[in-house]
């Protein structure tokens, strides 16, 4: 399921954006095919950090999603020549977005009692105490 559409895209950033980033062989059309790879890798991406704390596919994805998306498909789909420090700094910011989601800084939904949780899924007991005051009275 992708979080975000070309339309999207238009509506954050503009067609002519549209253009530049996914006009393949410079003919002044978009490249309907390379929108629909990019916006799958973005989401791909995004439920790679995701898939840790919440059950996947969301039902109900957040609109932060979809601004994320964008950005991270306009960097990566976009053709060599027209990436531009703000592209790379926005995917990035999302990056680093995503990055304290995963950690758990950053809740996306309330909370899913049926969600994966962090950490390795270890845990520990001890036994008994072996030395307590009562037994360790008579050592006075």
């Amino acid at each position: 399921m992708a979080y975000a559409t070309q339309q999207d895209i238009i509506d954050r950033y503009g067609e002519e954006q549209l253009t530049i980033a996914f006009d393949r062989d410079n003919d002044g059309a978009v490249d309907e095919d390379a929108v629909t790879a990019a916006l799958a890798d973005a989401s791909d991406e995004i439920d790679g950090y995701l898939a840790g704390r919440y059950n996947l596919p969301l039902a109900d994805p957040p609109r932060i999603l979809t601004f994320l998306a964008v950005d991270i498909a306009l960097y990566k789909g976009s053709v060599e020549t027209v990436v531009t420090d703000e592209r790379r700094r926005r995917y990035q910011d999302a990056v680093t977005y995503l990055t304290r989601v995963a950690e758990g800084k950053i809740r996306l939904l309330p909370d899913d009692p049926s969600a994966p949780m962090g950490g390795s899924g270890a845990s520990f007991s001890a036994g008994d105490r072996k030395f307590t005051r009562d037994s360790m009275r008579d050592l006075r």
